[in-house]
């Protein structure tokens, strides 16, 4: 079958508008059925440039056009998750910008840094990784096996490979929460390379979570 293509299909990267996401006619999903997660305390807000964004929890790449409204419902690890029109969207640090927000400050660390010291600026960043739809960072969830910092032969700059898992197998965010972790631990300075790794050996689970994010949750 011919498949016929919505007019403002650019390429894989779907583009919002009025209302609806444009997908080829051939490919068009179905809508998972999302509740509301605003409030009267979120913040709005109104997209001043055409954003590139991320569906929660499908994970698909969008573009939000300019002059688009929506409400913050949450806000953490430099990311943003808004609400527009009945769907959540990932916004990165870098683009917060189209929200009216500021970029996320560099790092810094001592020109003469430990591998110890650097390992802690590790595990620093993984905790400003977050799930688009949970308040809690990806090492009190649980997610984050290790994080392994060495050198490489070449050049003897810095690598970190890490080991991750996620909730569940099949969830749409997986990607995304892998390249948020690969580029906030390239981030800190003397570190050339991250590797990151998903893994589901052993298999997530709830007691896996810290002490903090099981009694938030009331799963302790």
């Amino acid at each position: 079958m011919e498949c016929s293509v919505v007019p403002g299909w650019r390429g894989g990267r779907r583009r919002w508008r009025r209302g609806r996401l444009e997908w080829p006619t051939c490919a068009r999903p179905a809508r998972p059925h999302i509740q509301p997660m605003y409030s009267r305390s979120s913040e709005p807000v109104q997209f001043e440039r055409d954003c590139d964004a991320v569906m929660v929890p499908q994970g698909d790449s969008v573009t939000l056009p300019a002059g688009s409204y929506g409400y913050i419902t949450q806000a953490l690890g430099g990311s943003y998750t808004v609400f527009v029109e009945g769907n959540l969207f990932r916004i990165a640090g870098k683009d917060g910008d189209a929200i009216g927000k500021e970029p996320p400050p560099g790092l810094e660390l001592p020109a003469n840094a430990s591998d110890e010291e650097v390992e802690a600026l590790v595990w620093q960043q993984l905790r400003t990784c977050f799930d688009p739809e949970i308040p809690f960072n990806i090492v009190d969830l649980g997610l984050v096996y290790e994080a392994v910092v060495s050198h490489r032969e070449e050049d003897d700059q810095r690598r970190v490979d890490v080991k991750m898992t996620l909730t569940a197998p099949g969830c749409g965010m997986g990607e995304i929460l892998v390249d948020d972790v690969r580029s906030k631990v390239e981030m800190i300075p003397t570190i050339a390379e991250a590797d990151v790794e998903l893994v589901f050996d052993p298999p997530w689970g709830r007691h896996m979570m810290s002490e903090a994010a099981r009694l938030e949750t009331g799963m302790l």
